[in-house]
This record gives C-alpha cells, sequence and structure tokens, in this order.
C-alpha cells in the first residue's frame, strides 16, 4: 500500500478548506471508528498537522485565515511545534492544521480482505473482460450472475473498455518509508513533503512526488533521489530509507469522483476517481453508491458519472 491515508481538513497555498469537509469529515471519522470495532484492530488516528511558512506572507496569510470564524476549529495561528522545530530546518515560522487523521490503510486493506475472504465474499483473481457477458437481466461472469457489476478498478479504468471515454488524468505518486530514530513525532508535518507519523517505532510515511507524463507504476530513481533531497532539506537528524514504493492515483480532471451507472448500458457501474482524498471521500460515498444500487436513491450530480459527455460509437 502507497497512499498514507491523511485526511486534510485544510489544503493548498492559499489554506482553503477542502471540499464539502464539514459533511465528508464526521461520517469518515463514524466509519473508521466502527471498522476499528469491527475488525478488532487500531487504523485510524487523530493527528495534527503542522505546515512550514517561509515568509511573512505565507504567515500573514495563514493568520488571516486562522481569523476567519469557519476556520478556527481547522487552523491555530500559534501552533506546538516545539518536537518538529527541535529536529527540522529552521524556517520564519509555522500552522498548524487541527481535526486532521491518517488512516492506516496498512492495516485496514489486509485486515478488511482477511474478514471478507473468511465470509465467502471476496475471489482474487485477474478479471478478464472477454468472459463478462451483458444479458437482458444483468450480468454474467464465468459461474456468477448478478443484476449489475460495478468497476472500482482505479487507475486501471483508463483501460477499462466501458470506462476509457471518462477524461482520466492519472498521477503518478513515489513515496518512502524511513527510520528516523531520533525524531519522536506524533504529528504530520508538511514540508513540502509529507512526513507522517506510523504506529512502529521510529518509522514514517515520506511523500509525495507527482509525475503526471509516467511510463509506468514502477519506483524510479529519479522520484527516490528526489524525495531523499526533500528529506535532508528538512531534516536536522539521520534517517534510513526502509523502503520505496510507487502508484498511480486514479486523478480525475474535475476533482470530483465518479459514481453511477454506464449512460449505454445500465448493467455497468463506476465508483472511482477519488485521487488523492480517497480517505476522506470514500467512506461517504461508499453509503450513497450502495444506497443508489439497493434503495434507488439518487446520486449527488456533482459525482454522477453521467455530467461526462458519452460519445457512442
Amino acid at each position: 500500500m502507497t497512499a498514507a491515508g491523511i485526511i486534510n481538513p485544510v489544503t493548498g497555498r492559499r489554506y482553503v478548506k477542502s471540499w464539502r469537509i464539514e459533511e465528508f469529515l464526521p461520517f469518515a471519522v463514524r466509519t473508521y471508528r466502527d471498522l476499528e470495532e469491527e475488525l478488532g484492530i487500531e487504523f485510524f488516528y487523530r493527528r495534527n498537522i503542522i505546515r512550514s511558512l517561509f515568509n511573512s506572507g505565507e504567515e500573514n496569510d495563514w493568520w488571516a485565515r486562522a481569523e476567519q470564524p469557519e476556520y478556527q476549529k481547522y487552523l491555530v495561528a500559534e501552533p506546538d511545534a516545539d518536537k518538529i522545530r527541535a529536529k527540522t530546518a529552521k524556517i520564519y515560522g509555522y500552522g498548524e492544521v487541527t481535526n486532521a487523521y491518517q488512516t492506516d490503510l496498512r492495516r485496514l486493506l489486509p485486515a478488511y480482505r482477511e474478514k471478507l475472504e473468511s465470509d465467502g465474499k471476496i475471489l482474487s483473481e485477474k478479471f478478464a473482460f472477454a468472459d463478462l457477458q451483458l444479458t437482458q437481466n444483468g450480468v454474467l461472469y464465468r459461474r456468477f450472475t448478478a443484476d449489475k457489476i460495478i468497476f472500482c478498478d482505479g487507475e486501471a479504468a483508463s483501460r477499462n473498455p466501458f470506462w476509457s471515454y471518462l477524461p482520466w488524468n492519472g498521477a503518478k505518486g513515489e513515496v518512502l518509508l524511513v527510520r528516523i530514530p531520533d525524531a519522536d513525532f506524533i504529528k504530520m508535518f508538511k514540508y513540502r513533503i509529507f512526513i507522517v507519523p506510523l504506529p512502529e517505532k521510529d518509522l514514517y510515511w515520506v511523500g509525495s512526488k507527482y509525475d503526471w507524463n509516467y511510463t509506468d507504476n514502477q519506483p524510479s530513481e529519479e522520484g527516490k533521489s528526489y524525495l531523499r533531497e526533500r528529506l535532508r532539506d528538512a531534516l536536522t537528524v539521520p534517517f534510513e530509507v526502509v523502503a520505496h514504493r510507487a502508484a498511480v492515483r486514479p486523478t480525475v480532471k474535475d476533482r470530483r469522483p465518479y459514481l453511477g451507472l454506464h449512460p449505454q448500458f445500465s448493467q455497468v457501474g463506476i465508483f472511482n476517481g477519488l485521487g488523492t482524498k480517497g480517505a476522506s471521500l470514500a467512506p461517504f460515498f461508499a453509503k450513497q453508491m450502495s444506497d443508489f444500487l439497493i434503495e434507488n436513491s439518487e446520486i449527488d450530480p456533482a459525482v454522477d458519472v453521467r455530467r461526462c459527455k458519452f460519445i457512442q460509437i
């Protein structure tokens, strides 16, 4: 698993709230806490984010934003950054984001897969489009019949014969897992890249690099070098690279997920395009998608796949 599972309520250079965060964040917290109880593991951590402010302009912008009433539960003008300050390069100032979380997907996904396997609800094998048949009443795939098939195939959807027409805009990301014995960070730290504490002692997730013109999904020496140099810029204590990973994000040009049914084949659905916000968006929209399929409820127009033009060939 490559993603850090960060839920960050305030992002970007302008320090703006993430899309519909007041709606998505409480839903995500409830969902992940329920899953922790159901699976009997801990994987969801509340971790504030310390952000580097590199000049007076950034600091003034941060203070101005933190004073706005709708941001006061998310931003702190005077952060508690002593632990990070002592182990990182000297900079102009710091800001702190509260109500941020880290979802350890390395623990969640294997545990949930194990539960599905024990319940007989998952089959692990490569999907073969040649074996899929659309019938009058639904779909037939080898020995399985169903009313519908829902594709949740990440960046591979750009090569999916049903969904390749959508305006995909994938971005390759590369990350490092590093050991920093002398850091003892509890909060996440944004210094151009993210440094995220993991549950294992002295282990941190570092990333990510964005590559919009990628040719594969493999770790590269260029990516590794970039991340190591950024980490050297940030830290004043030694570190050791434990692992180097890469993956392609299923990003979308309008930065909104794709939910719903194919405009030509009503037996074929999609749940995809969560991009860099999967940890915060997935719980809410998974519920919306299941309600749509089971109860015939409406899909939010902002994420309905029908917003994209389909040209029948």
